[in-house]
């Protein structure tokens, strides 16, 4: 495992007085595990050690398997969507674990406004868990809407250290898929993606709270993770299709849900650049300064602690996105006004809301990058992935043909290889005739 000088200095740097006090932690917390399903497994890591960090123990859930879709199927009806499916045969799975005391175990469910079921998964797993014999066990979903009920005084760190450790793990999402189809060395891409993310992690938990010195150890740990990623050994093919990936952020991300989508298409040949998750932070408060204006309270205290909010915010993904520079030159992240501008035309941001509005104006942004086809990957049924795909014929004519395809998944066995083989041929054939051209990277 690379080490870094860089992890002991932030070990050491924590005093004392900086650990979190037992008193400090809620009463509901204490002596209890609570377990993160990964939306995306670094991230989900990563946000583990948040709360590890915090004096909390707290885990990923255990890989989804089969089990975990018999157990989503056995207990939830069929009118969910998928990822509540699989969401909650893998928290089923944990509670049925040989050993485990359910009144000891936390189910970490965050949740969201807007025309998604999500935003109802929290309650929902309550009442499942009650009917199912678990009573006992406790639903950790903490939100401003509710002042991040059931941290307590722990809520402003939990806040602050979450986003810089989701904006960390994007980063070392980002390093992955730019270099594992170039790897020279089968699996060497994803060992250095492996130890980058336990010095993150370990880095989260060990570093100072105080947070100047948190972003420096943690920039610090991205700047190591830059260096053993530059020191791969790759060999790029400037034809290789670069496909862009958009959906329904947790089928996008969970590789078990969209049946490792994005490495199967790197067996193909091609690249992709995933939509992540900090996109979705960034929507939710321009959503929040949309409503805040509607609602003529654009100049209440709700506005200033929004405008304080994104001012740290952005401060952060600067600070941590600037030592990548030159290593994403090409691949930049959209701001999130530009990604809502290119939608307007078809999905105004004002009349529709949710991935749906994301998903186009991203796809749209991908384009004018230069990638080579959109992939939308999305679970069966859901709304936001329908919607897209009624737009998206238009918005191909409109780009000069660029192949747009839809992906839908809900558990069951379906020919990827064949429709991801026909897909990547279309690509290659736009990427003959594409109006918008990416720069050749060495």
């Amino acid at each position: 495992m690379l080490q870094s000088s860089g992890t002991a200095s932030a070990v050491s740097d924590r005093t004392v007085s900086e650990t979190v006090s037992a008193e400090r932690i809620p009463k509901g917390l204490r002596g209890k595990r609570i377990y993160i399903p990964p939306m995306a497994y670094g991230s989900g890591r990563a946000f583990a050690s948040v709360f590890r960090a915090l004096g909390l123990d707290a885990d990923i859930t255990p890989p989804s398997d089969h089990l975990t879709r018999e157990l989503g199927a056995r207990y939830t009806s069929g009118d969910e969507c998928y990822p509540a499916k699989v969401t909650v045969g893998d928290f089923m799975k944990v509670l049925q674990q040989p050993g485990v005391d359910p009144s000891r175990v936390v189910l970490f469910m965050p949740t969201a406004d807007g025309p998604c079921r999500f935003g109802q998964y929290a309650p929902y797993l309550q009442r499942l868990l009650a009917a199912a014999g678990f009573p006992e066990t406790e639903v950790l979903s903490p939100t401003s809407a509710n002042a991040y009920a059931g941290l307590g005084e722990l809520a402003r760190p939990f806040i602050r250290t979450g986003w810089r450790a989701l904006l960390a793990a994007d980063i070392l999402q980002k390093l992955l898929l730019m270099h594992r189809p170039h790897e020279v060395v089968p699996g060497q891409t994803e060992q250095v993606y492996e130890e980058c993310l336990d010095d993150l992690c370990r880095t989260i938990e060990q570093s100072p709270l105080d947070p100047p010195r948190q972003l420096r150890a943690i920039r610090d740990s991205l700047i190591r993770a830059r260096d053993r990623f530059r020191a791969l050994p790759i060999r790029r093919d400037p034809s290789t299709p670069l496909i862009g990936i958009v959906g329904e952020i947790f089928c996008r991300l969970h590789t078990f849900s969209n049946e490792n989508l994005v490495a199967r298409l790197e067996s193909f040949g091609a690249e992709a650049w995933l939509s992540d998750i900090t996109e979705w932070v960034w929507y939710t408060n321009a959503e929040q300064f949309r409503k805040l204006r509607l609602t003529g309270r654009q100049f209440s205290k709700d506005a200033l602690a929004a405008w304080i909010r994104k001012y740290i915010q952005q401060r952060d993904e600067k600070a941590l996105l600037e030592p990548f520079r030159e290593d994403f030159a090409g691949y930049e992240e959209p701001h999130i006004h530009e990604v809502l501008e290119y939608a307007r035309p078809y999905l105004p941001p004002g009349g529709a809301m949710g991935e749906m509005v994301l998903n186009v104006g991203k796809a749209i942004y991908l384009a004018h990058k230069g990638v080579d086809g959109i992939i939308d990957i999305s679970p069966f049924t859901c709304m936001n992935g329908i919607v897209s795909e009624a737009i998206y014929p238009r918005v191909s004519r409109d780009l000069g043909g660029i192949p747009i395809r839809n992906f839908y998944f809900d558990g069951t066995q379906s020919d990827l290889e064949r429709d991801l083989g026909v897909y990547l041929e279309l690509a290659r054939s736009y990427q003959r005739r594409k109006r918008f051209h990416r720069p050749v990277r060495r």
